[in-house]
């Protein structure tokens, strides 16, 4: 027991001096990011964001910060990195410059696709402040997610993830209590074009609401970011208020991947989300931890992606409208991941045997026309292309895609989109290298780095909305929005599977028609947790339904119906089952627009 007591007293005492032997310093806080951009896609694997450099090809900026030590001397230099394609080795190269000096070891072309801490050997450090930069070698895309500089004796810095997490939060000070963003009626997590919707929706209702977005821009699928059109109508509603908010977002149909960034509204969506005086807005925060009180949701805690400072939202209503059912998974909300039986469900498009297949994830692409000639590098690493099968075009739309089923759309996200990066550049490589009369004086001008999902986690509510609802055109008591799109179940496409077979990135659909239907209310709430909504591709649904509730405009209007439910349940002092079971009249007749009661 002595031992024991003398090794514990051991550790305490030394656990202040090791973390004044470590200066760490996550690279998405650097002052200037340069052209390196923050990808945080893969936080809930990785407890972090990086930074990335996300070239096209072309060598970006340096990323430069200023670094502080306790104390002079020799410091043994670690970067946590990873080779993103080792085939051997991939082409994410990059140096790290310490006060003008490049450091000899060239990073990124290890051969090993998992994250790891490599040694960059010793540094003298002469000055109590250094500048430190992260020099790109290839703009394809390495990666850097930390640097750490120790004086500790024989010391390596954690791989496993409870150890690096520990670790990562012991020295970013993350010990200590959040900042408080305040308490809120309704408190939004995702700020896609559902999440966005139901923020104004309750806003406009006089709720007082924060809209939290990990990215630094709203609409999700439909931003800048990711480039992917509106789909789903608004006019053939049975209610024609729902739609509104939509309508105002909408920056028109500018299709799938195109170059120019302007055409999908980011500015439109920021401007109205800012002109709503209830609104709190929230970007580039990731919620990764919940608080609860019994079953119930009390806060949600989101970091920063940048400088990793955490936010702590308490709230009386959340709306988990991340697509990927996050918040719900971290309160323990009853979901699925996949498709169902035609056992489990009755389905007639149902799979014969339930499984985790879903629908793919797209990184968009653009290429311009331009004056002159260009040339691309040769890809080595990437998918190989060849006359016998490459893709002639100059653009991408949706069948860019990865996933079905050999990919986890969560856990795997930045497999999906690595594997996406391979067979774009490896295509237009190709174009480039032998097809110079069409593609010599074309460049490829827009690649996106953050995915677009489709298909993960479904959260179930008290409806569990299913193809016989859509297309016998079911109309149920609380039925809300109007939905039209067919049922579009991607999979992969036949010629891509004969080439690629398991790692196929190019999809087909076949459109069954549906009849304009409505989705009941009660698939807009969780059947367990009772202070939480859902709006957006998360629903309860089974897969084959999912396949039509999915597309954005559609979404955007569930987010509307939450807005309003919201304000009943601040008013009622109730949960959203109990506006179904309580105050349904009340919650159709606002969907409605029928004067019936006053906002607050």
């Amino acid at each position: 027991m002595k031992t024991i007591l003398q090794f514990l007293l051991c550790l305490l005492l030394t656990l202040p001096l090791s973390a004044q032997n470590h200066v760490f310093l996550e690279t998405e806080s650097f002052q200037d990011k340069g052209g390196w951009v923050i990808d945080q896609q893969s936080f809930v694997v990785m407890g972090s964001s990086y930074l990335m450099a996300h070239g096209m090809g072309r060598p970006v900026k340096d990323a430069t910060t200023t670094i502080t030590f306790p104390q002079k001397g020799k410091y043994q230099l670690w970067i946590r990195t990873k080779d993103w394609a080792p085939f051997p080795k991939g082409p994410g190269k990059f140096q790290v410059v310490v006060d003008g000096q490049p450091i000899k070891t060239i990073f990124g072309e290890s051969g090993s696709d998992e994250w790891k801490w490599y040694s960059g050997g010793e540094i003298d450090v002469k000055s109590e402040q250094m500048k430190l930069a992260l020099h790109d070698l290839t703009g394809f895309n390495g990666r850097c997610d930390a640097i750490l500089f120790t004086n500790a004796p024989k010391f390596t810095p954690p791989d496993k993830p409870e150890a690096l997490t520990a670790f990562r939060n012991k020295l970013l000070n993350l010990t200590d209590k959040p900042t408080e963003a305040g308490n809120f009626d309704l408190v939004v997590v995702g700020g896609g074009v559902a999440g966005t919707c139901a923020a104004i929706s309750a806003s406009r209702m006089g709720l007082k609401v924060a809209l939290i977005q990990d990215r630094p821009v709203l609409g999700g699928n439909n931003s800048s970011e990711i480039r992917v059109h509106l789909m789903g109508d608004v006019d053939k509603n049975h209610y024609p208020k729902l739609g509104r908010i939509v309508r105002e977002m909408d920056n028109g149909d500018p299709g799938n991947g195109n170059a120019d960034a302007k055409e999908y509204g980011d500015a439109r969506k920021f401007s109205i989300v800012k002109a709503e005086k209830n609104i709190s807005l929230f970007l580039n925060t990731h919620v990764y931890k919940v608080e609860k009180k019994g079953n119930a949701i009390a806060a949600v805690i989101g970091r920063d992606i940048a400088t990793n400072q955490e936010v702590r939202f308490t709230g009386a209503l959340f709306s988990d409208c991340t697509g990927d059912g996050t918040l719900g998974h971290l309160a323990g909300a009853d979901y699925r991941f996949g498709r169902e039986s035609k056992t489990d469900t009755g389905e007639s498009l149902a799979a014969d045997k339930a499984d985790d297949f879903t629908l793919g994830t797209s990184n968009l692409w653009a290429s311009l026309e331009r004056d002159t000639a260009s040339s691309f590098p040769e890809t080595p690493w990437a998918i190989p292309f060849s006359d016998e099968y490459h893709i002639d075009e100059a653009k991408a739309d949706w069948q860019w895609e990865t996933g079905f089923g050999n990919f986890n759309t969560i856990t795997d996200a930045e497999k999906i989109r690595d594997h996406n990066l391979r067979a774009i550049y490896g295509n237009w490589a190709y174009l480039k290298h032998n097809k110079q009369a069409k593609y010599a004086k074309r460049e490829l001008a827009w690649v996106a780095y953050i995915g677009g999902k489709r298909e993960s986690r479904r959260l179930m509510g008290d409806h569990v909305l299913n193809q016989m609802d859509i297309q016998e055109g079911k109309q149920y008591p609380d039925g809300t929005v109007t939905a039209t799109w067919t049922i579009d179940l991607h999979f992969p496409d036949a010629k891509n599977s004969k080439y690629f077979e398991g790692q196929e990135f190019f999809a087909g659909t076949k459109h069954i028609k549906v009849a304009p239907y409505t989705i009941p209310y009660r698939c807009l709430y969780s059947r367990n947790i009772p202070n939480l909504f859902m709006a957006g591709r998360n629903i309860s649904t089974t897969h084959v339904a999912f396949g039509s509730t999915r597309v954005m405009r559609t979404c955007g209007m569930m987010g509307e119906v939450v807005g309003f439910a919201a304000y009943l349940g601040k008013k009622y002092n109730t949960s959203p089952r109990g506006v179904y079971q309580e105050h349904l009249p009340e919650l159709m007749a606002i969907i409605k627009d029928e004067p019936t009661a006053a906002k607050p």
